[in-house]
């Protein structure tokens, strides 16, 4: 049986509660319109920053916030490395909200097709991992339906690179920092913050504008919350997963989106689009499978 690391049963849930609240933000910002990406991005960020520094109070974490601050002390490599994670991440969060106001959501979605791809080849090469069949065969179903979208789309454009091999950077850094997942998450957004202060300042009336209306007030703290909840989940799973299968169960927010679109938003299911997600759905079936199947044999072996 080849070597992996271990499967987290609490890693795996995480992984799809993200993926299913990342699914509902994409909806969630159609909530929030007179706004542009640019805006909603900024107050994502600063709204998710109270979200987490209070998900650590109700966890009773703030001695590892401490910690991780007074590693900044002891460790010079901390102060190259924490900036770099939160230039990453808030690239990606930029790009998320700004690419469907630009015309470039086809070109960001299949960046989103390839990124289990190319975290599943980092696993692979920089940490040894090494899946199992039923994972092989999980990844051999998600390239069928990939090559299909490509095939279709022709979509190859900066967005899908920067998606594709932005993301997987960001979580070797992430290892090779050992941060606490929340706390260093806590850590990025304090860097992000100033970033986005400016930004709505520069976007004046555009941007914080939108206070004059009563209802900001609660769908903005909502995006806080639904983006703090996501992402706090996603930090966790990349800790108790190996990449390789933290990729894998990307596969769920697609499939979710496509799911929401079909039902709820009235969007045809065509033939094209069932040939792209069928090899989909049958990638994060077997996925499923075989992480109940392991943590069964891990549970009888205890």
């Amino acid at each position: 049986m080849p070597h992996s690391q271990p499967i987290s049963g609490k890693g795996a849930m995480l992984s799809l509660l993200a993926s299913v609240l990342f699914a509902l933000l994409s909806g969630y910002t159609t909530l929030l319109k007179p706004l542009d990406g640019l805006a909603i991005y900024a107050w994502r960020v600063l709204w998710t920053l109270p979200g987490v520094l209070l998900l650590l109070a109700v966890r009773g974490q703030w001695s590892s916030l401490r910690g991780q601050l007074l590693r900044l002390r002891r460790e010079p490599l901390l102060w190259l490395l924490l900036p770099a994670m939160a230039a990453l991440l808030a690239t990606q969060l930029w790009l998320f909200m700004w690419a469907p106001l630009h015309g470039e959501a086809m070109a960001v979605s299949m960046g989103y097709f390839l990124l289990p791809l190319t975290m599943v080849l980092t696993g692979c090469v920089l940490y040894g991992e090494r899946l199992y069949r039923l994972q092989w065969l999980a990844v051999g179903c998600a390239m069928v339906g990939v090559a299909h979208e490509l095939w279709l789309t022709r979509a190859f454009a900066w967005p899908t690179l920067l998606v594709a091999i932005g993301y997987p950077p960001y979580f070797v850094l992430r290892r090779r920092s050992r941060l606490e997942p929340i706390s260093g998450f806590a850590l990025e957004l304090a860097l992000m913050s100033p970033v986005a202060l400016l930004l709505l300042w520069h976007l004046g009336e555009a941007g914080w504008g939108v206070l004059g209306e009563p209802k900001f007030w609660l769908l903005l703290p909502g995006l806080g919350l639904i983006s703090t909840v996501a992402l706090a989940s996603y930090m966790v799973a990349s800790r108790h997963l190996p990449l390789g299968l933290l990729g894998i169960l990307g596969y769920v927010e697609p499939v979710l989106l496509f799911v929401l679109a079909v039902t709820l938003l009235g969007e045809p299911l065509s033939l094209d689009s069932l040939l792209t997600y069928a090899p989909i759905w049958l990638a994060v079936l077997l996925t499923g499978i075989h992480t109940a199947l392991h943590r069964r044999r891990s549970l009888r072996a205890a």
